[in-house]
């Protein structure tokens, strides 16, 4: 989970009476002993608590998500409840749909992990509140905001829902030049690798590097998003000349991994551009190409000993490919 600094929550009444009975126990409880439980407070509060208001005895008969959901929709969030609601249905429903040996299932339910909705409860209601004015860009911030927030193994599907989420506010600014598009354009194509969906990813990828041409726009560590868009761009069209080599389709491999060394060599990467080189030189290999294969496996070995590359594949471990292209 990305570390974020601790939220300035101000948190309405029966949110934060029903915070104070927490933590929530991690057992799953029957439901006749709930009712029974029920009962008990129901008459404990009625004997000894006759002074407390409708939400003290509330907080203390209600789970703490029930709790943040009524303050939600007594404050007027009623996209914000919706949102949160159906990510937590959607929680629940995937541990039981992924059964007990799943990765899934040692999660807590989402209404057992306050922090969590309480992340989910701050950053929602400003996303909904600036949508209202009409100020995406603070939309936009805090939605990233989550999507960090829920960067993590077991939470990646939660972190996928908010960068798609990014990426249909992102249409809507105007006033950055497309800098959030081209991130959103990012992430989606991140999101699409992940998940195999090559092809997707290759699309994001390429509208994120046509957003980013002539930019000097750098991300959170100070890196060119353009530089970032090509090594994304290398990464796909290589996995996707991969399977297109391992079903002898030549010519289409051999296409798009030109396409990956133009797209490099626009780029101020030498080495990135080594590389594109040496893996179009290969799929000229594979096809038989001998004498192109040599002129472009060439270029890449001139890359390498004009950068000091420590990892030059072809001196060290393929050398037996220029044999190859001269037989």
């Amino acid at each position: 989970m990305a570390t974020l600094p601790p939220l300035p929550m101000t948190r309405p009444k029966l949110m934060a009476l029903a915070r104070q009975k927490l933590p929530c126990s991690p057992v799953t409880i029957p439901r006749s002993q709930l009712i029974k439980e029920k009962d008990d407070i129901d008459h404990y509060v009625e004997v000894n608590f006759k002074g407390l208001s409708k939400e003290e005895v509330a907080a203390y008969r209600n789970s703490y998500k029930k709790s943040v959901c009524v303050d939600l929709l007594r404050d007027g969030h009623h996209q914000a409840f919706a949102e949160l609601f159906a990510l937590a249905e959607q929680w629940d429903a995937l541990r039981e749909a992924a059964g007990l040996r799943s990765l899934h299932w040692p999660q807590k339910p989402l209404e057992q992990q306050p922090d969590k909705l309480d992340r989910l409860c701050h950053h929602l209601t400003r996303a909904e509140a600036a949508e209202r004015k009409g100020y995406f860009e603070d939309v936009y911030k805090n939605l990233y905001a989550l999507a960090c927030y829920f960067n993590n193994s077991e939470d990646k599907w939660v972190r996928n829902h908010f960068y798609e989420r990014c990426f249909n506010v992102a249409q809507l600014i105007k006033i950055d030049g497309g800098k959030k598009e081209a991130e959103a354009h990012a992430h989606m194509g991140l999101l699409h690798e992940e998940d195999g969906q090559l092809l997707e990813a290759a699309e994001h990828y390429e509208a994120f590097h046509q957003l980013t041409l002539g930019r000097i726009w750098k991300d959170e560590t100070g890196r060119f998003l353009n530089l970032l868009a090509c090594e994304g761009l290398l990464r796909i069209y290589r996995l996707l000349s991969d399977k297109m080599l391992e079903n002898k389709e030549y010519k289409q491999a051999i296409k798009i991994l030109i396409k990956a060394c133009e797209i490099t060599k626009e780029g101020s990467d030498q080495n990135m551009h080594g590389e594109a080189s040496y893996y179009l030189g290969l799929a000229y290999l594979a096809a038989g190409e001998y004498d192109t294969a040599l002129t472009v496996l060439n270029t890449y070995s001139k890359i390498s000993t004009d950068q000091d590359d420590d990892l030059n594949m072809l001196s060290s471990n393929n050398s037996h490919l220029f044999t190859l292209c001269l037989i």
